[in-house]
């Protein structure tokens, strides 16, 4: 049977129906579904094989982007979410959803979602001081136990679409442990594959870093976004003749690993 994979939708969210194909072209069953059926009981998370939080500007980001998301992970869903981590089931927050994984705490650490002072590292604004709009590269990193970039060794060629993606840890010995176990999964290259500055790092993260996961490497987040580069056509220079390098293979390898457990 194919892994069911719960799209979850929050009031402002728009990168659903894009992560809901990218799921179903991966062998996937997405079903979108709003956070206030889960908080209700109106679906279980623990029906799902696969959990995504797409981009998009949930709850406005009045709080700060992808604050009240975490709000929401962190205190009205905590219990669900720490048992669908612990039963090793796959996560994928992209952009917005990266931010609110940070933010609960769950990336770049993993676990149960932090309370307080805890979070160890932040998404905050962009270097350039302005919301990035372009094409990047992401080079996944051989090193790393992430699921989704499993066996990947060519770069993923996708847009950004933020104003606050700068991946900052805590302190240097916090980026040092994150580097040292792997946790790196993504890193933003130039069209060489060489690690370059901005505009290739349109946010200047600290490492150049595109996506960190957890230690276990069942959670991933990315502020890029994958899901708007499945097809040969979606390819900005496809008319040119140029080809390859779709986010496809990240969806698949979640897939298949959701469907293995």
């Amino acid at each position: 049977m194919k892994p069911k994979v719960l799209i979850l939708h929050a009031t402002g969210s728009n990168r659903d129906r894009d992560v809901a194909w990218a799921c179903e072209l991966a062998g996937g069953l997405p079903e979108i579904v709003h956070i206030n059926s889960l908080v209700a009981g109106e679906r279980r998370l623990g029906d799902y094989q696969m959990l995504v939080l797409p981009g998009g500007f949930s709850y406005g980001d009045d709080l700060g982007a992808g604050k009240l998301w975490a709000v929401a992970l962190r205190h009205r869903l905590a219990g669900e979410v720490a048992a669908f981590i612990a039963a090793g089931r796959p996560v994928l927050g992209i952009c917005n959803g990266f931010q609110a994984l940070v933010k609960a705490g769950l990336l770049p650490g993993g676990g149960e979602p932090a309370h307080g002072s805890t979070a160890n590292a932040t998404l905050t604004r962009n270097a350039s001081a302005q919301f990035e709009c372009r094409w990047v590269y992401l080079q996944p990193q051989p090193d790393s136990p992430c699921v989704f970039t499993r066996g990947l060794s060519e770069p993923i060629y996708c847009p950004v679409a933020h104003g606050e993606g700068r991946f900052v840890a805590r302190d240097a010995a916090t980026l040092s442990e994150i580097e040292a176990r792997g946790g790196l999964a993504l890193r933003y290259v130039d069209a060489q594959g060489q690690p370059a500055d901005y505009p290739w790092n349109p946010n200047g993260s600290q490492a150049g870093i595109a996506g960190v996961c957890n230690p276990s490497g069942t959670i991933l987040g990315l502020m890029p976004h994958p899901e708007n580069h499945l097809i040969p056509p979606q390819h900005p220079q496809y008319h040119r003749g140029q080809r390859g390098l779709s986010g496809l293979p990240l969806f698949e390898n979640g897939i298949r690993y959701a469907g293995e457990l």
